[in-house]
C-alpha cells in the first residue's frame, strides 16, 4: 500500500479506499476517510476547522492533536514553563519510516526528541515515538514515551507526564450520544467554582450545551453514535476520557474556529490526565487508541 511522503505531511492509502493524512508538524492526523455499509465510498471522519493553520504557525484546530506532557494549563513543577497542552502538538516531528505494510494495513512512525527550543522550557530527557496505523475500517494511534535518562543517575530522573489524544470526531453535535459513561466520576470544567467531582447520571452523554468534562477511571471502550453514523473507540493505558464541545457560548470566541464549527464535531479524548504517569529511567510507556467504523446504525442502552 502506498505511503506518500510530501514536504509537510505523510499520506496513507488503503487498497479498499480508506486514507489518512498526518502532518509532520505536531504529528497531527488531519484526515481519516473510511467507508461503512451505509455509504458508497470513504468519507471524512475527522473535523478540521476551515480556519485551522496548517503551516506550522500554531497547533491545528481539529484532527487528532497529541497532548504531552501536560493537559490543559500546567500544574506540575516540571511543566511550569510550558503552554497549555504541552509542546508535542506544536513541534516538527521526524519521519522514521514504514513499520508495517501488508493486506491488513499500513503503519508509519514519527519521532520527537528534545530540541534546543524544547530544552529552553522543559529539561526532562525523553523520546517520543508515534505510530499511526490505517486499516480498511480502523485508524490506530500509539504514543510511545521513553524516559531516556539512565539508571545510574542519582537521584533517578523520573519522568512524570500526562498524555491525551484530542480527537475531533466529525458528527452532528446536537445528535451525538456517547456510551458508556454512566455512574463515572467526572470533573466539570464548565463550573466557574469547583464543588467536587460529579457523578454522571445520563445513559447516553450528549454535548447539546457547552461541555468540558474529564471522566476518571473510565472503561476505555466507548461508542459515539448519531443518526446515520457512529464510531467505536478503544484505548489502552489511557484511564481517563474527556468530552468537549464549546458550543456557540465559547466556540464563537475561538479565533481559528470556523463559524458554526462547533455544530459539526464532538471531541472524545482518551488520556492519562487525572494525576501523572510516572516513568522510571530507561522505561517506556505506551498509550494506544483504536477508532473503528460502526457499520450499522444503533442506539445503545447500557
Amino acid at each position: 500500500m502506498p505511503v506518500q511522503q510530501l514536504a509537510d505531511r505523510i499520506i496513507l492509502k488503503h487498497p479498499k479506499g480508506s486514507s489518512a493524512e498526518i502532518l509532520l508538524y505536531g504529528a497531527t492526523v488531519i484526515s481519516w476517510k473510511a467507508a461503512d455499509e451505509r455509504h458508497a465510498g470513504p468519507f471524512e471522519r475527522l473535523f478540521v476547522s476551515s480556519k485551522a493553520s496548517l503551516d506550522a504557525s500554531k497547533p491545528v484546530r481539529g484532527g487528532i492533536p497529541i497532548v504531552f506532557p501536560c493537559f490543559g494549563a500546567p500544574t506540575h513543577a516540571d511543566h511550569s514553563r510550558l503552554s497549555q497542552h504541552g509542546f508535542a502538538r506544536s513541534e516538527a516531528w521526524e519521519w522514521d519510516g514504514t513499520v508495517m505494510d501488508n493486506e491488513a494495513g499500513v503503519s508509519v512512525r514519527l519521532t520527537l526528541e528534545p530540541t534546543p527550543k524544547i530544552r529552553a522550557v522543559y529539561s526532562k530527557p525523553f523520546h517520543l515515538s508515534y505510530v499511526v496505523t490505517l486499516a480498511e475500517h480502523q485508524l490506530s494511534t500509539d504514543l510511545h514515551v521513553k524516559n531516556t535518562s539512565t539508571s545510574t543517575d542519582y537521584p533517578p530522573d523520573i519522568l512524570e507526564f500526562q498524555a491525551l489524544f484530542h480527537n475531533y470526531i466529525r458528527a452532528p453535535a446536537s445528535e451525538v450520544l456517547i456510551h458508556p459513561l454512566q455512574n463515572l466520576k467526572y470533573l466539570d470544567k464548565t463550573d466557574s467554582v469547583f464543588q467536587g467531582l460529579k457523578t454522571e447520571t445520563r445513559d447516553g452523554v450528549d454535548v447539546r450545551k457547552m461541555t468540558d468534562s474529564v471522566y476518571e477511571d473510565a472503561p476505555q471502550n466507548y461508542e459515539v453514535t448519531w443518526p446515520g453514523g457512529g464510531l467505536a473507540l478503544r484505548s489502552v493505558n489511557l484511564k481517563d476520557v474527556v468530552t468537549w464541545n464549546p458550543q456557540a457560548e465559547a466556540g464563537s470566541k475561538i479565533g481559528d474556529m470556523e463559524e458554526g464549527g462547533w455544530e459539526r464535531y464532538v471531541c472524545l479524548e482518551p488520556g492519562f490526565v487525572r494525576g501523572f504517569e510516572r516513568l522510571e529511567p530507561g522505561r517506556t510507556w505506551i498509550g494506544q487508541q483504536v477508532l473503528s467504523v460502526i457499520h450499522k446504525e444503533r442506539r445503545m442502552n447500557l
